[in-house]
């Protein structure tokens, strides 16, 4: 059976701007509050991110309209499931890698979709400029993927972080991208390898423009608004 594209394009016109701040929740939820809970070694919230991915994936199928992003959505979720049953099993770099790129996928899909969302033309909401924030969220999602991939291939990439499947990996991947991200720079975790140090090179240059940008483009949207309005 075939989904109605027109409902879908009528839900998407209806509640779209308002998909952005719920995936902003979600995704701050995640990375947030999940990821250090399963830091502590709480199996319970492995189950509870599989939910909330689940609901991700929704949002972003409903948000884009496109079948192509739920595609590659549900092709992360496999990958997830699949690495969850190999850790139970044993815990090895194969599970780490199909995590990571899982979520290299849930990145770049919702940076798309969300991007095309909160730069459309139209009058700037409050929920596009959460939605801006979560394209922020999402970069740094991206990177914590190319980090995991660059530290199973060279294990002397970083120093102070130690890439081995554990609960406790996301959680510091998350901390190293946003450290990163934000030029925070605590010294406990710092890129050794010429490859790992050019990543966070480029992440740093995005987490400094970004802002900048986003402002240029906000106010350029809401005054091309207020000059089409009667």
């Amino acid at each position: 059976m075939k989904p109605d594209w027109t409902s879908i394009a009528e839900l998407r016109e209806r509640w779209g701007d308002s998909l952005l701040t719920v995936l902003t929740v979600l995704i701050l939820i995640m990375m947030f509050v999940v990821a250090p809970l399963q830091a502590l070694g709480l199996f319970e919230f492995q189950i509870f991110e599989l939910f909330l991915a689940l609901f991700l994936i929704g949002g972003v199928f409903l948000m884009s309209g496109s079948a192509f992003a739920v595609v590659a959505m549900l092709v992360a979720l496999i990958m997830i499931v699949t690495a969850g049953i190999l850790r139970l099993r044993s815990p090895s770099i194969l599970d780490l890698n199909l995590f990571a790129g899982s979520w290299l996928i849930v990145g770049i899909t919702l940076a798309v979709t969300v991007a095309r969302a909160t730069f459309a033309p139209g009058r700037v909401t409050y929920h596009r400029v959460i939605g801006a924030v979560l394209l922020y969220l999402s970069v740094a999602i991206v990177f914590a993927a190319f980090y995991t991939f660059i530290g199973t291939l060279l294990p002397k990439a970083f120093s102070g972080m130690k890439m081995e499947d554990s609960p406790a990996l996301a959680s510091q991947l998350i901390y190293f991208s946003f450290m990163t991200l934000t030029t925070t720079g605590y010294g406990d975790v710092a890129p050794l390898h010429p490859i790992a140090r050019s990543l966070c090179n480029l992440e740093a240059i995005f987490g400094q423009l970004y802002p900048a940008t986003l402002l240029a483009r906000l106010v350029t949207l809401e005054i091309e608004h207020r000059k089409e309005e009667p």
